[in-house]
């Protein structure tokens, strides 16, 4: 097992540094959509709204590996181009997580008492600028539970990109299954790093709460 572990590792780890990096971009571009979408939901432009409503309805009644298998094969073929497995499963990641995320921003921003726009508003602050200064940071706060776990499950939603060749963590132990035939040991291992990265972000995430409840 010692010796398995240390062949193994090498591989294992530069799958898991290509998981890492796609959540963490991933995250950062489904925060933006998620904001963008949230507040577009939350507006009183109409055909705004609807378009982000068809957004979200298409990613939530769709599974991501479909919509990985559509942006990886489907619109490159239509289209006539061709995308990098990495792109194009950051793309997949961002897209799937963004529609939660705009959900999320729009619950965490409804909760706030509309009473709080209404004095920003008399004090001379814009819409944009009551909700910039005002609500969006009393909502952020409200909101980072579910959006660290929108991150963990986006993080493990990786795996399913191993469908379009993207050598991530999973695709790398399937790789070394693949040679070594020793698939118990080698799920294992996999198994036990994502359950680390995933308790190391819970654990921050629960720091951070108990940070912004004392501030």
């Amino acid at each position: 097992m010692g010796i398995l572990i240390k062949q193994s590792l090498p591989t294992l780890l530069s799958g898991l540094k290509v998981t890492l990096e796609i959540a963490v971009a991933a995250l950062i571009i489904a925060t933006i959509i998620g904001l963008i979408v949230g507040l577009v939901n939350i507006s009183n432009n109409k055909i705004l709204k609807v378009i982000a409503i068809i957004y979200i309805d298409i990613i939530r009644g769709t599974p991501l590996i479909v919509q990985a298998f559509f942006i990886y094969f489907a619109l490159p073929s239509v289209l006539n181009f061709k995308i990098n497995p990495l792109p194009a499963g950051i793309i997949a990641i961002s897209l799937n997580a963004g529609a939660y995320m705009a959900e999320i921003f729009r619950g965490g921003i409804m909760s706030i008492d509309k009473g709080q726009t209404e004095a920003a508003r008399s004090l001379g602050l814009s819409y944009a600028q009551a909700m910039r200064k005002v609500i969006l940071p009393q909502a952020v706060r409200r909101m980072i539970p579910a959006l660290i776990n929108q991150f963990i499950i986006s993080l493990k939603d990786t795996s399913i990109l191993s469908v379009i060749g993207l050598q991530e963590l999973t695709q790398s132990g399937e790789i070394i299954i693949a040679s070594t035939f020793r698939s118990f040991q080698i799920w294992t291992i996999v198994g036990l790093m994502y359950l680390v990265i995933v308790m190391i972000i819970s654990n921050l995430s629960r720091r951070l709460e108990r940070r912004l409840k004392v501030c």
